[in-house]
């Protein structure tokens, strides 16, 4: 059973795109977008969806908060953050790369890091890739973490960002890890996961769905070496 009573959920409907608060979404809400059944979560976002403020594309995307449903940010220096999830990808848009998983940054249209699923129609399958900001406000680089993963293939991530700044990426089996710069400390975080259409044109028909069958976040306190 996913807990949800630690996000809310932003769809691409309205204008600008609806927030469906904690205490609805951990209420049972559902829609055209979102399911909640048999265990797993749904996210469907077509890429003719509306979007958030200063976004370009659409979603269906998971955004950490506290239960009253007020938003969580923290910062990586108190703890040590963990992301998990257990996922398939089912649909892709015609750009091939949906977002699956996030560590944003407060107030900012520029994310420490994503996660993305990008699909090769000439290869049938997709890579995982991560694309990450050493700094706050450098450009992104891209590192392919795993390849291969087909449509509907089950796979585990787990974004952990450490409070020395060591953000690590496991996928399965496959670990991969940086260093992000001490100017990150200072600035607010969150996690966001579910579906981030990476395209915004097309029929509704063309969209980025996927079904995650766990989600979890934990923020572990550091171990004090004091008596």
């Amino acid at each position: 059973m996913i807990e949800l009573a630690v996000w809310n959920l932003s769809i691409p409907v309205g204008v600008p795109a609806t927030t469906i608060d904690t205490p609805v979404l951990a209420g049972g809400y559902q829609d055209h977008y979102f399911q909640s059944r048999d265990g797993a979560i749904f996210f469907w976002s077509p890429v003719n969806g509306t979007t958030t403020i200063s976004a370009k594309y659409p979603r269906s995307e998971l955004r950490e908060t506290h239960a009253d449903g007020s938003v969580r940010n923290w910062t990586y220096p108190g703890a040590e953050h963990f992301l998990r999830a257990a996922l398939s990808v089912s649909q892709v848009p015609s750009t091939g790369k949906i977002v699956i998983g996030q560590i944003h940054a407060y107030k900012s249209s520029m994310p420490m890091l994503k996660l993305e699923y990008q699909y090769k129609a000439w290869a049938g399958s997709g890579n995982i890739v991560a694309k990450v900001r050493m700094t706050p406000d450098a450009e992104i680089q891209v590192v392919t973490i795993a390849s291969g993963i087909v449509l509907g293939q089950p796979f585990h991530y787990t974004l952990n960002l450490k409070a020395d700044g060591t953000l690590a990426i496991r996928l399965d089996q496959i670990d991969w890890s940086t260093r992000v710069d001490p100017s990150w400390a200072t600035k607010p975080l969150y996690f966001k996961a579910g579906v981030y259409t990476q395209d915004n044109t097309g029929y509704e028909t063309e969209a980025g769905a996927a079904r995650f069958d766990q989600l979890s976040i934990e923020h572990r306190a550091l171990v004090s070496n004091t008596p």
